[in-house]
């Protein structure tokens, strides 16, 4: 564990750090867990903002050219979430999956909820949905059909890992 900064804290906590090295690592090695099951996703849904590049280098490594995003609110800083997950415009052309094999991707299944919002969607539109995640917690509502890793700890994403660039002085 290493002590790492997390843009939207103001504090440091012991995290878990993934670097851009391992993420590489971790998203071969998720592909191949997909790619060994009984699952051929036709589409990858990405749950924005986290899972956007993990569905990236899924999409890549399992060579699915058809992809898409949902954006979903929920946490507003370490341990702090909304009340419940919130579904932000623009929505994801739900027409267009009706049918299709989806692998719905994320960053992290931590209480799970995130990803069950978005699962349940995707199957009232009748899509096989299934969920791939980096990490996956003990605590999650829901048990990602394909996970790298689990652990208890706070992530630290290295898409994450700093503050948000602002304009240079000068």
């Amino acid at each position: 564990m290493t002590q790492a900064y997390h843009a939207d804290s103001s504090d440091l906590v012991e995290k878990e750090v993934l670097t851009w090295e391992l993420f590489g690592t971790a998203s071969r090695e998720l592909a191949q867990t997909i790619a060994d099951s009984d699952f051929e996703p036709e589409i990858i849904i990405a749950v924005a903002r986290g899972g956007l590049l993990p569905a990236g280098a899924l999409s890549y490594a399992l060579g699915v050219k058809l992809s898409d995003a949902i954006n979903v609110e929920f946490y507003t800083d370490v341990h702090e979430t909304l009340p419940d997950p919130v579904l932000l415009a623009p929505m994801l052309d739900t027409e267009s999956i009706k049918g299709k094999r989806l692998l719905v991707v994320d960053d992290v299944a931590d209480s799970g909820r995130t990803l069950a919002l978005v699962l349940d969607l995707m199957r009232e539109m009748g899509a096989d949905a299934r969920s791939a995640v980096i990490y996956g917690k003990p605590r999650s509502v829901v048990d990602p059909d394909f996970v790298w890793r689990r652990t208890d700890e706070w992530i630290v994403f290295p898409w994450s890992a700093e503050p948000p660039v602002t304009p240079s002085v000068g």
